[in-house]
């Protein structure tokens, strides 16, 4: 399957594409924000160059193809070695057909592929003279570039000294991480300007700013290492004769940031199959990363490859951008929708003209609070750009402002909850109605309730309607008052259905402090934390008397989410202590304070996993439908199980999997791991081996 390509149908269709397409690249390589998506501009240029194709004596001078960054934008500082743009494929067929023809013209099939993440940023180049960083200049049109010196000193990830006195000039990606994209529109919002409409955008206009009376930081990948004419001899040689894969070796000895610190790092392949399965890779874990990427460069890694492939006008023959869909595209804001969750935040909703983002018709997304509102200043009718990778769901970043038309509307905030009427506490980012819990006190305990939570049988929705309308349940600790005489005086529930619901709560008071934390609900936690927050800590007692600090100790949780999970804890100290005085269970099996920290390699971050049991430092994936001892566990039961037996739970395989549990029906993800060489388990197996964990 390939792009589609824009039909163009007579000579003035063509012209007004041209114009089309090199204004969208001049707004998207100066600005970052374009008029155009990415998909609709691929599919402009390569209707351009089918026209050309067709007609080379009418191909105008301002065409975009065949030049680099479109032919949108120049430069006056020469470049030593030109800085090319990339071919672009967009399915297997696509790469696999580019590699026959590099095989082709090189003589032989290559023998290595390096291959990276496409980091969505600017371009650049950073000479270095006697190892200190000494100019800085952008791709431009790719003999020439601007000089954009200013910038040095802001940059993180490249340094103002290699750890080597080498005169050398470095290449990469200047990009903001999601993290540094925030605080950059909230320091641009604080000094009266509009709002970034995405990270490449406000990488491109802080690169350029010379006279702002702020600054915010970026980061610097390298992705490239050359001579300069300066170069001693010995090394330019060297320099020349390397492979990729060797130069970004060498980068990172200089002290430079490359790609090999992140959870993507640059690797060689071999053959067709294995690139496209990294390639696979690499897109799988495009929603987790902290930093934005479009796609993956792959090269033929060795110096002898590159130099006999050599290199068109435009782009290197020798490397090919194998593009990923777009994640993020614009389009208008329609409406906002102010809905009220089971604990009382008011959440906005944005309601969006439909539009295809990463093979989904995306029609709403999150605005987050009132406050992001105001801060991007959002207006009804604006264009904005909205942003989905994977499963995340779909945000909006930002208007584009100047595709504005003057017909916009302010966005009308509520006054009083949605929900109930009561008024609204609005002291704090995130507002929330002054019931809290109680606003939607029956999503709140039909959530309790739920399987992955307290799995109290025979307690729905229509059941928790009638406790609560006859006052029985004003709070998740009165359903372990309940008598049977109570209930029996509801409509519809005899002295079977009774004794069955009572022996339900009953059960339900001995669940692990795991699943009593998950019901409760608190903010910026799932099942999944808080496993790690009962592991860690091991009773309710610890958890309460946790400061932000030592809740930080805890994998997954940062400096921004552990205040407001204590405050949140803070809160419900009454209903916790009703719940203690019930008989609720508020110990978690097999954890014992303090927890032991395990520290992650890659991330630095503490685990509450222990340090014994079969799973001890295994990272385990279930796939498929499970069989035998392990058939009626759902999900998360089976991720307990695995964490108890000293194990980490985890949805997708890589190469830091350990283990997969595959049952029946397993598909793409027992495939990944036989391709990774990652150890395989049938659900009996499993069994066996954390047998004395079963309950």
């Amino acid at each position: 399957m390939t792009t589609p390509t824009a039909q163009i149908v007579d000579a003035a269709a063509y012209a007004q594409a041209v114009e089309d397409a090199v204004k969208a690249a001049a707004a998207y390589y100066t600005g970052g924000t374009s008029p155009l998506g990415d998909d609709a501009y691929d599919q402009l240029v390569r209707g351009i160059a089918a026209w050309e194709a067709d007609r080379p004596d009418e191909v105008l001078p301002g065409s975009p193809t065949g030049k680099v960054a479109g032919g949108a934008v120049e430069g006056d500082v020469p470049h030593t070695v030109a800085m090319l743009s990339l071919d672009n494929v967009f399915s297997p067929e696509e790469f696999t057909a580019w590699t026959t023809s590099l095989s082709r013209r090189i003589g032989h099939e290559v023998e290595q592929f390096s291959v990276e993440a496409k980091l969505d940023g600017l371009a650049v180049a950073a000479r270095y003279t006697r190892g200190r960083l000494t100019r800085l200049i952008t791709r431009g049109d790719g003999t020439a570039g601007e000089d954009v010196s200013h910038a040095i000193g802001t940059i993180e990830g490249l340094p103002l000294e290699l750890t080597e006195p080498v005169t050398v000039e470095l290449r990469g990606e200047i990009l903001m991480t999601t993290t540094q994209f925030e605080h950059a529109n909230e320091v641009r919002t604080e000094h009266g300007g509009q709002p970034f409409a995405n990270p490449r955008g406000a990488s491109a206009g802080t690169l350029r700013a010379k006279d702002r009376d702020y600054t915010v930081p970026m980061t610097f990948f390298g992705y490239g290492l050359l001579p300069l004419p300066e170069t001693e001899k010995g090394l330019a040689v060297q320099l020349g004769e390397a492979a990729h894969s060797e130069l970004m070796d060498q980068a990172a000895t200089y002290g430079v940031n490359t790609t090999a610190t992140t959870a993507v790092p640059g690797i060689t392949t071999t053959g067709v199959e294995e690139t496209l399965a990294r390639v696979q890779e690499i897109a799988a874990l495009r929603a987790d990363l902290p930093f934005g990427i479009d796609g993956v460069v792959i090269k033929a890694d060795l110096a002898a490859d590159q130099q006999a492939a050599g290199a068109g006008s435009r782009a290197p023959r020798w490397a090919v951008a194998y593009k990923l869909p777009a994640v993020e595209k614009i389009t208008r804001l329609l409406a906002v929708e102010w809905n009220v969750g089971r604990t009382g935040i008011i959440a906005p909703r944005a309601v969006l003209e439909p539009v295809i983002i990463d093979g989904a018709t995306i029609t709403y997304a999150t605005l987050h609070n009132p406050a992001d509102i105001t801060r991007r200043d959002l207006r009804l009718g604006d264009h904005v750009m909205v942003h989905r990778a994977g499963d995340v769901i779909p945000r909006v970043e930002a208007p584009v402002a100047h595709l504005r038309t003057g017909e916009e509307q302010p966005i009308v905030f509520p006054e009083s909850c949605p929900h109930c009427g009561s008024g609204i506490d609005t002291s704090e980012q995130r507002w929330r109605c002054e019931n809290g819990r109680n606003c939607h006190l029956v999503a709140a305990l039909s959530y309790a309730a739920g399987r992955d939570q307290l799995d109290i049988e025979g307690l729905g929705a229509t059941r928790v309607v009638q406790l609560v309308d006859a006052g029985l349940v004003t709070d998740l600790a009165d359903l372990f008052t309940l008598t049977r005489e109570q209930l029996l005086d509801l409509e519809r529930m005899g002295a079977t259905s009774t004794d069955n619901l009572l022996a339900a709560i009953a059960a339900a008071r001995s669940r692990p402090l795991s699943r009593v934390l998950c019901a409760l609900g608190v903010r910026g936690t799932g099942r999944s934390m808080s496993r790690r927050i009962a592991r860690y800590f091991a009773t309710m007692d610890n958890i309460r008397a946790a400061d932000a600090e030592a809740m930080q100790q805890v994998e997954g949780i940062g400096t921004e989410k552990a205040p407001s999970i204590v405050a949140e804890l803070a809160e419900l100290a009454p209903l916790i202590d009703k719940l203690a005085a019930a008989g609720v269970n508020m110990t978690e099996p097999g954890a014992t304070p303090p927890a032991v920290t395990v520290v992650d390699a890659d991330s630095g971050a503490g685990s509450a996993e222990t340090a014994d049991g079969p799973l001890a430092g295994m990272t385990v994936v279930v796939t498929g439908a499970m069989t035998g001892a392990l058939e009626k566990l759902s999900r998360n039961q089976m991720n307990e199980l695995i964490e108890r037996a000293g194990g980490r739970s985890s949805s997708s395989v890589s190469r830091k999997t350990t283990l997969v549990v595959a049952g029946e029906g397993a598909g793409s993800k027992r495939a990944k791991a036989e391709d990774l060489g990652v150890r395989l388990a049938s659900p009996d197996e499993f069994a066996t081996l954390i047998a004395a964990f079963l309950e």
